[in-house]
């Protein structure tokens, strides 16, 4: 993790959450799934005038209403207190009744919720009545935990039940109102038109369910008794407007880096003529070379801080511009320059910034491109850099001794001069483009090899597990977070890839290159083909050395 110290704002601690949880009452509609959702009160402490599921706070009779319920046997005490819980509030907010009769096991009709009375606790109420909670027909959906920033937060899960035949929803009038029942679809449709209000992991949930045609696939996918997904969101700015991130998506690393609390503080819009601080240490600038192959352009970083001066990583294009950008980010305190490899949107811009340095002037460092290399990415660096050699900044000020290290870690297979750098105080892997932010690289023969690919990719997981780096630093895209889990389904990705090749290959062995592209890469887009196809090649080149008599 990084140190306290180069964090760029000040921690808080979050709210506390508090234990809730929700139903989605799902049925069978004419035009395929639809779930039950209601108004809050415009007067609500949280989310006011929201459309959301019912549901509330787990109450302490909750948990030791468990005999009271019917339950699966792989049904765990706290999923049975949640579907209680859930089964209450739905009761309270919106006259639903999960139940079955004692005497048979026969579902709860409208006459037993009309014989009860909403204002008085539900489970004396059905005890009398003969009627135990159907705990066992509520599955577990989702788990949320409300985002770190919010003043009011709650570890939900969200669960999902059939609606009983026969009722019908009638609201509170009180918290809840105007129940509705609405195809997932159309409710994000009138979300998007500004006439159905609802929040971040309302919406989320809504467009994971839009797959599902119907309740039973729905009730099927629950049925391992875990959560089909996790999530505690991060808040960032975007085009000026609150923007939330579940861990899956590509900003969530970089606002967690930049605000471990929580706070919403950080602009994740891409633009070329600022630095963006990630911590007090290490600065970002995005060049404006946007395209297919660059995302929203090559990233270049600074490390260091005023007092020590300086390593520019990356530099890019030779763009006039970009180039006096960096150089004015480190106040003309470069020390060194270090390129993660000779491509032409990351190495051309090393001399030219060179040049506008004072003297001394920094070196400039990496590896030599090879003869594999392409004409365009020829690179010779002043220095050549040796596997795990220390470039390290050290300043004293003040407040003592500061030092930040990057270490070096040759990792080939994007390219065969590639390298990454480890910010070793701060747990930070910049990795070039050997691991990208929103794609897979493209490992592209002669140059690109896929065995030193995925041999660098375990080195770099060893180096995550091992020292603790949380963090990527792309040349394209977002920070990434959870760098072991990243790593780990890149290269899941890899294989997976080369044995749909493998399989491809098997069933058409006279096929052409672009025969077996088309195959292999039928997930993605024709447009990608062309650039998939390089890839291809490196994975069919190495299938066939592993070919037996290629020993």
């Amino acid at each position: 993790m990084p140190r306290p110290s180069q964090l760029l704002h000040p921690q808080r601690e979050p709210a506390p959450t508090r234990p809730a949880a929700t139903v989605l009452l799902l049925r069978d509609g004419e035009q395929g799934l639809e779930v039950l959702m209601t108004r809050r009160s415009m007067t609500a402490s949280f989310a006011p005038g929201a459309y959301v599921f019912p549901g509330g706070g787990i109450d302490a009779a909750d948990a030791q209403a468990h005999a009271q319920a019917t339950r699966r046997p792989t049904q765990s005490n706290e999923h049975l207190t949640q579907a209680i819980a859930a089964i209450r509030e739905s009761f309270e907010e919106l006259g639903v009744l999960l139940a079955r009769h004692t005497d048979g096991g026969t579902p709860a009709t409208a006459a037993d919720v009309a014989a009860l009375d909403r204002h008085q606790p539900l489970l004396a109420q059905c005890v009398a009545r003969g009627l135990t909670l159907a705990a066992a027909d509520v599955y577990v959906l989702a788990h949320w935990i409300t985002d770190r920033d919010l003043p009011r937060r709650f570890d939900v899960p969200f669960l999902v039940a059939r609606m009983p035949d026969g009722q019908t929803p009638v609201a509170d009038e009180t918290e809840q109102f105007e129940p509705v029942w609405v195809r997932p679809a159309d409710a994000l449709e009138r979300h998007q038109a500004g006439q159905f209000f609802i929040i971040f992991p309302t919406i989320r949930t809504l467009e994971r369910l839009q797959k599902y045609p119907d309740v039973a696939s729905v009730l099927a996918a629950c049925a391992s008794e875990q959560p089909l997904w996790t999530s505690s969101p991060r808040a960032g700015w975007l085009a000026g407007k609150d923007a939330r991130y579940m861990e899956h998506e590509a900003p969530f690393g970089e606002l967690e880096l930049v605000s471990p609390d929580g706070q919403q503080l950080h602009h994740l819009d891409w633009q070329a003529e600022q630095p963006v601080a990630l911590l007090k240490n290490v600065q970002r600038l995005t060049a404006p070379n946007p395209g297919f192959m660059t995302g929203p352009g090559t990233n270049s970083y600074l490390v260091g801080d005023p007092r020590t001066g300086y390593i520019a990583i990356d530099p890019g294009p030779a763009d006039p511009a970009h180039i006096e950008r960096l150089w004015r980010a480190a106040g003309d305190k470069i020390r060194y320059i270090v390129c993660t490899h000779s491509h032409a949107d990351h190495s051309p811009g090393a001399k030219p910034l060179q040049a506008l340095c004072s003297e001394p002037k920094p070196p400039i460092l990496g590896l030599s491109s090879q003869p594999t290399a392409r004409a365009n990415s020829e690179f010779t660096p002043d220095r050549e850099l040796q596997n795990q050699e220390l470039l390290a900044l050290t300043a004293v000020g003040p407040e003592g001794e500061i030092t930040h290290t990057l270490r070096v870690e040759h990792t080939p297979g994007h390219a065969a001069n590639h390298l990454c750098l480890v910010l070793q105080e701060d747990g930070l892997l910049f990795s070039g483009d050997h691991i990208l932010n929103g794609s897979t690289t493209v490992v592209d023969p002669p140059d690109g090899n896929m065995n030193d690919y995925l041999d660098s990719l375990d080195r770099l997981a060893a180096i995550a597990a091992g020292e603790g780096v949380d963090f990527i630093l792309p040349a394209h895209g977002y920070v990434l977070g959870s760098a072991g889990q990243v790593i780990a389904h890149l290269k899941q990705h890899r294989l997976a890839r080369e044995a749909k090749v493998m399989a491809v290959m098997r069933a058409d062995p006279d096929g052409t290159m672009d025969d077996w592209v088309a195959k292999a890469y039928d997930d993605v887009p024709p447009r990608v083909w062309p650039v998939a196809k390089r890839s291809l090649l490196a994975h069919v080149e190495r299938i066939q050395a592993m070919a037996p008599g290629n020993d």
